[in-house]
């Protein structure tokens, strides 16, 4: 656990603005600058070592990062990339609940909520466009009612089938070949 960094650390780094162009438009040097600073803190907070962060908002959210976003940096294109969104849904979940979430600015709300985003699961995901429609987060909830509408669509993202080992249906690989098929 010493090699992990403190939570002000993740957040000084994920909402630097030489960091913001990358959320959503990575490179390969990215990702690599992501694992190399953060791996040990992603498996430090993997096995529950860092679950004290968990007790405000800057905390949680700093574990939500750690938990939801640099695995889809560190991972990238493996199953991997998604196996601890489901704690980083809960965390979400359990600050949401609290009302945390109302005390973060926008760009840190838009992290928060995005973890029910990210899930395979259609409560999870109205409640993402809800959260998103009552934070007026514009530009999220347009992204939070595609995956939506995806899940409602297919029950899970067809994007994921192949690094997860998963079989495409036939309406799947259809979408998957088509203009509209989102990639991740």
């Amino acid at each position: 656990m010493s090699d992990s960094a403190r939570m002000e650390e993740v957040l000084d780094f994920w909402f630097d603005p030489a960091v913001r162009p990358r959320w959503f438009r990575s490179t390969p040097e990215f990702d690599r600058q992501i694992t190399d600073r953060f791996l040990p803190t992603h498996r430090a907070a993997e096995a529950g070592q860092l679950d004290h962060w968990a007790t405000g908002p800057e905390g949680v959210l700093a574990l939500v990062i750690v938990l939801d976003q640099f695995p889809l940096n560190m991972f990238r294109g493996r199953g991997q990339s998604f196996a601890t969104e489901g704690r980083a849904r809960d965390l979400a979940v359990a600050a949401i609940d609290r009302g945390w979430d109302r005390s973060l600015d926008a760009e840190q709300q838009l992290f928060l909520y995005m973890p029910l985003m990210h899930r395979e699961d259609l409560a999870d995901q109205d409640r993402a466009v809800a959260l998103f429609e009552a934070a007026g987060l514009e530009d999220g909830l347009k992204w939070a009612r595609h995956h939506r509408d995806i899940v409602r669509r297919f029950g899970r993202f067809p994007h994921r089938n192949a690094i997860l080992g998963r079989t495409d249906t036939a309406a799947e690989r259809e979408y998957l070949a088509s203009e509209e098929a989102f990639r991740g």
